[in-house]
């Protein structure tokens, strides 16, 4: 047998019949589930605004992936093809949080079950992977970590800050402190209590303090 003959043999020409309705529903159950991983994610989202870009991107990879294992499925010759022409693909794009990730590959693994055939199991694991999200995303945060940036004039008013600080947070390090001729830099992470954030006017008020600034903290960088 030569190599032709392998490719002229039946069971490589064969192509299976797809469905239309079979098709149909197969996209609406991943524009479905697509639908609600968009929503899972806007619920979960930690900060205040949302990338419609990347939301976008949710439903349209959980379709595209839906449609790419039905024609794989499908045709044992376009499988092959298909592997050939994804392997040539490089995806570029920065992730800018690490649970984003976590989303992208919800959305393929919910495309590529669909197209196998295995509705059911998509949308019931689905559901629990969202319940899981919420459960741990939507937590209640008693105290929120910020840094402090204090430019003072001297020794007096750093330590009339650090008292405020004692009284008024729950938990504060000084990370760095920078004397010039200017006066003195003051930088320390903590821990408000029950997210308030009042302190900060107080340690303005005290002779001395010529800027106070607060800015969140999440542990990777400052926003």
């Amino acid at each position: 047998m030569t190599f032709n003959d392998i490719f002229k043999s039946s069971f490589l020409e064969s192509v299976t019949e797809f469905s239309v309705l079979d098709t149909i529903l197969g996209l609406a159950a991943a524009l479905l589930v697509g639908l609600f991983i968009f929503l899972i994610y806007k619920k979960t989202l930690t900060g205040v605004m949302y990338s419609s870009g990347f939301a976008l991107t949710l439903v349209g990879l959980s379709l595209v992936t839906t449609l790419v294992i039905m024609a794989v499925t499908s045709n044992v010759v376009l499988s092959l093809g298909m592997v050939g022409a994804l392997s040539i693909v490089r995806f570029r794009t920065a992730i800018k949080e690490p649970v984003e990730i976590v989303f992208l590959f919800w959305s393929l693994a919910a495309g590529i079950v669909i197209g196998a055939g295995m509705i059911p199991l998509a949308i019931i694991g689905s559901v629990l992977i969202g319940m899981i999200l919420l459960l741990f995303a939507n937590r209640k945060i008693r105290n929120s970590p910020y840094i402090l940036v204090l430019s003072c004039s001297g020794e007096q008013s750093e330590e009339a800050v650090l008292s405020v600080l004692d009284k008024s947070v729950e938990h504060y390090i000084v990370k760095s402190k920078t004397v010039n001729a200017a006066g003195i830099e003051l930088t320390c992470e903590l821990r408000t209590k029950d997210a308030t954030t009042a302190f900060v006017n107080r340690i303005h008020d005290i002779p001395g303090i010529s800027s106070a600034t607060l800015v969140s903290y999440n542990g990777e960088y400052m926003s």
